[in-house]
């Protein structure tokens, strides 16, 4: 007989791999197109995947290119999720803007409202 092929429904896989907060959401993604799998654009969530697969798909500001390693069996923690992909996108794609940077503590209330009165006088 013949050994059944390893293979993992796509929309499962993005959730394994923690790149997707739920299930539906990874699902709702492939619906939309926004993915693809070896360079075809999928609109099924049901397409299956295997190791050796390269998914495109953005992720906010940034296009991800991810090779899959392994298929998870379960939603584990995100070092366990990490070992289930490669990350191919190249560095340009992986620049995200730099982090605020904080002016001092916090403001107060009346502080707040004079920034935001402020902000509306220059959009009028």
């Amino acid at each position: 007989m013949n050994a059944p092929t390893e293979s993992l429904r796509l929309d499962k896989w993005l959730w394994h791999a923690r790149f997707f907060k739920t299930r539906s959401l990874a699902a709702r993604q492939v619906s939309a197109g926004k993915i693809r799998v070896n360079s075809v654009k999928v609109a099924k969530p049901a397409r299956n995947v295997s190791p050796g697969d390269v998914l495109t798909f953005p992720t906010g500001d940034v296009i991800r290119v991810i090779r899959i390693v392994a298929l998870g069996v379960r939603r584990g923690p995100a070092p366990e999720a990490q070992a289930l992909y490669e990350d191919l996108t190249p560095p340009e794609n992986k620049a995200a803007t730099p982090p605020l940077e904080r002016g001092g503590p916090r403001p107060t209330k009346k502080q707040r409202r004079r920034l935001i009165n402020s902000r509306s006088d220059l959009l009028d």
